[in-house]
């Protein structure tokens, strides 16, 4: 593969980011092959040393959504983000979907359980209006400590929520420097 068929498949594979960071990536690669060149290799040996454009280009785009997705922690960017690394490999499907599986259905559990203590009350107030004279003031307080329960279970899956997902994008940045070449020990 000569340098120009590298380079236009690596901007093909680079779909995912800005034109103008495209743009630097390949004029950082372009600069690989000036300083090949310079050093006495061949297009061809150059291209073979940096590997598959293709392979580049998905640990590139996959870094790139991670890094948005640390700014912004938004589901779409964090949903873009998880897609990216799982594309790195069919073995990060597993390692990827299952703690992103039971992040969701941890914090799906905690707000239901919040929102269920806050509107516990409605439920004794719709029970004593169809059950006329069963009223009884121990479900009234019953449910107004189950309401304040519930908020304060909202306000702690509040704070929950934000560090989980914080933690979950940290995962997946480690997850892609490991599928790109193993973890640097400094």
């Amino acid at each position: 593969m000569n340098k120009q068929q590298f380079l236009r498949e690596l901007d093909s594979s680079l779909e995912a980011i800005s034109s103008a960071e495209r743009r630097e990536i390949l004029q950082d690669y372009e600069e690989y092959f000036s300083i090949g060149l310079e050093e006495g290799k061949t297009e061809e040996m150059i291209a073979s040393s940096l590997g598959s454009p293709r392979q580049i280009g998905k640990e590139l785009a996959a870094s790139h959504q991670v890094e948005r997705a640390k700014t912004s922690a938004t589901a779409g960017n964090i949903m873009r983000a998880v897609w990216a690394v799982i594309g790195l490999g069919f073995f990060n499907l597993i390692i990827v979907l299952g703690p992103l599986v039971a992040l969701i259905g941890v914090l799906a559990g905690g707000w239901a359980a919040g929102g269920a203590g806050v509107t516990f009350p409605l439920v004794v107030i719709v029970s004593a209006i169809l059950n006329t004279g069963t009223f009884e003031w121990y479900d009234v307080f019953v449910s107004l400590a189950f309401a304040g329960l519930g908020i304060f279970i909202l306000i702690g899956m509040f704070f929950a929520t934000k560090a989980l997902l914080k933690g979950f994008v940290r995962y997946l940045k480690w997850n892609a420097s490991l599928v790109k070449g193993g973890l640097q020990h400094d």
